[in-house]
């Protein structure tokens, strides 16, 4: 398959004005989110889609492919459709521009779902580990079939255990967190960009339900541990201190 790889990045953020141009590390967290992802086996082309364009020269400058989009998008999903538009890939791997963390193999597991053929789009998760996570609106959590296929995805407790209390440590896990990556087949994600938002995605505004809404298919793969995105700006301190630590790796 050929695999791009599109990171969506805005310049505005409610919580972290700004967020990919921080550089006390020495390099712009969108630099370390491309980096990263250019570490990937599968990943044939890596490109920043934003419409800022302080963004689109700094990735420039550290020698990054960029391209410019429409500001007028109402979603990552949507900009990042306006770019594979005019691309050769077969599978199109959506990145957030906060994830400089992510492993590459992460990405090539995300990438490798879509190799059978048999879904529109793939997605990861992970087992849930204690009832704060499984309780919390601001975790999506997603519920699968026996194949391996997304049935929901919800802010809400899902499946909700009416007697008794959630056993986490169950093999295999009951208690999925959605982690926010997904890949697409690249005509898919033309078409699914181009439909209006579905009531369940507004009513849940989590833009997956658009997808299963309307008959779409995601296969979803399960990952040990979630990888830690920047929001806020304590997220981002965190992240400075492990990369000086060398918690993080240098090439990153």
């Amino acid at each position: 398959m050929h695999v791009a790889v599109i990171i969506p990045a805005r310049y505005a953020s409610t919580r972290l004005p700004g967020k990919p141009l921080l550089r006390e590390t020495g390099k712009y967290l969108i630099q370390h989110v491309y980096e990263r992802a250019a570490e990937s086996r599968v990943a044939e082309d890596v490109i920043v889609a934003t419409d800022d364009e302080r963004i689109f020269d700094a990735v420039r400058g550290f020698g990054g492919r960029a391209v410019m989009t429409r500001a007028d998008h109402p979603s990552g999903t949507d900009r990042i459709a306006e770019v594979a538009a005019h691309l050769p890939a077969e599978v199109i791997v959506n990145l957030q521009g906060d994830e400089p963390q992510i492993e590459p193999a992460t990405l090539d597991l995300l990438a490798g779902l879509m190799a059978d053929g048999t879904s529109d789009m793939a997605t990861l998760a992970v087992p849930i580990a204690d009832r704060e996570t499984y309780r919390n609106p601001n975790i999506v959590k997603v519920v699968c079939d026996d194949r391996g296929r997304a049935l929901y995805f919800s802010r809400s407790p899902i499946p909700m255990l009416r007697d008794g209390e959630p056993d986490f440590s169950a093999r295999p896990a009951q208690f999925l967190q959605h982690l926010g990556l997904y890949a697409y087949r690249r005509e898919f994600l033309l078409r699914i960009a181009s439909r209006p938002t579905h009531p369940l995605e507004q009513i849940e505004k989590l833009e997956q339900l658009r997808v299963l809404g309307t008959g779409g298919t995601i296969r979803v793969g399960l990952v040990a541990a979630a990888h830690r995105g920047v929001d806020t700006p304590d997220d981002y301190a965190e992240f400075v201190r492990a990369y000086r630590a060398g918690g993080t790796r240098r090439a990153a």
